[in-house]
């Protein structure tokens, strides 16, 4: 019956009507960048998003990710000679001593040590080859297609490159752990007898950053991945070879939250709609959307809400079937859905007879339920 008497319901909302600041153009030093909506992962603005670049330290977010999923934080490590002495970046460890794998992840994330992500690599996966493997099998499951890992720790080498679009989705992810969350937001610590203090500067610059990794080599460059949180929407920064990359990320932001933010079009459980009853106790029963719908949109986009509704229904009606579909459109594509529910139960009347057709009608309703 649904789809028999399925109508299309429009309610238009120009996102003129809200009201945002201002904001001027941005632009950035970085060859290659993404400025990415963490939540949807829509790309608020890029540059060069997809060429294959070098990307340093920042591999480590790879390199913790893999190791959060392959062991446990209180998991002691035995730092082996392989580990030691590595060139660049170092949290300075020594052969033989122990130490948790929570703290080498802070010695990875703070200090950028070469050291302590070799050092993991060998305890997850026996070797540097092998974790490299678990970091292409993350890869492909994210999706990173313009992305291969020979390393944990992003030295240049060949065959080790990733994208600035590969790296948000990357970023996007790793932060949705809140064990690699905490690490890489803290500014300083002291771990295994070390101190340890954050390399991310927009830590303390940035109102809502909230990590994630810096990396630099000669070749390379100054790469930098950042996320920050302002109102609810969370946004990821990408900048690969960029001179001036902590200015890049902040003005991105600015930009970034200025245009864009999070409206809320329906609450879950949140009265839609109503649908007259034939035969019923009720004469009409609620639709109520299933979960809530939200939107990342910019003043410039036009958001329509169509819903896929029946005219009229026929008694009995059961709180929490299917009534319907809501479906979300920016700038007329659909970019979300949620289903509509009867929101109470709404009896039969025996009192109301109903003619030959309806009576038809309503025993064939009940059987397609």
């Amino acid at each position: 019956m649904r789809r028999i008497l399925a109508i299309f319901l429009s309610v238009v909302m120009i996102g003129a009507l809200w009201t945002y600041p201002t904001a001027t153009a941005v632009d950035a030093s970085a060859k290659s960048y993404v400025l990415m909506d963490a939540g949807t992962g829509t790309v608020l603005r890029e540059r060069n998003a997809d060429t294959q670049m070098l990307i340093a330290s920042t591999t480590k977010i790879m390199t913790a990710l893999v190791v959060l999923e392959h062991a446990e934080p209180d998991e002691l490590v035995e730092i082996l000679p392989e580990a030691v002495g590595i060139e660049g970046s170092s949290m300075y460890l020594r052969a033989g001593e122990e130490m948790s794998v929570r703290d080498l992840l802070f010695g990875l994330m703070l200090a950028s040590g070469n050291d302590a992500a070799v050092a993991l690599a060998h305890h997850v996966a026996g070797g540097i080859e092998d974790f490299a493997a678990l970091m292409n099998e993350a890869a492909q499951e994210l999706g990173m297609t313009n992305s291969h890992f020979v390393n944990p720790h992003g030295l240049d080498a060949e065959g080790h490159y990733s994208t600035a679009r590969d790296m948000a989705v990357l970023a996007a992810r790793a932060m949705e752990l809140d064990s690699f969350a905490e690490i890489a937001g803290t500014r300083s610590i002291r771990a295994a007898g070390r101190s340890l203090v954050n390399h991310n500067k927009l830590l303390w610059r940035y109102s809502g950053a909230q990590g994630i990794k810096t990396g630099f080599t000669k070749a390379a460059g100054r790469s930098l991945v950042s996320a920050a949180e302002r109102d609810g929407t969370r946004l990821i920064c990408v900048t690969l070879s960029a001179p001036d990359d902590w200015n890049d990320h902040t003005a991105l932001y600015d930009w970034g939250f200025a245009h864009y933010r999070y409206h809320g079009l329906v609450a879950a459980g949140e009265l839609f709609a109503t649908v007259p009853v034939i035969s019923g106790v009720s004469d009409q029963v609620a639709l109520i959307a299933e979960e809530a719908l939200s939107l990342l949109v910019s003043p410039e986009d036009e958001v329509t809400l169509i819903a896929h509704t029946p005219r009229f229904v026929y008694a009995n009606v059961r709180a929490g079937e299917q009534a319907g579909t809501l479906y979300a459109q920016v700038n007329g594509e659909t970019v979300l859905e949620v289903r509509l529910l009867y929101g109470e139960t709404v009896d039969l009347d025996e009192t109301i007879r109903l003619d030959f057709w309806e009576e038809l009608k309503w025993q064939w309703d009940m059987i397609r339920r």
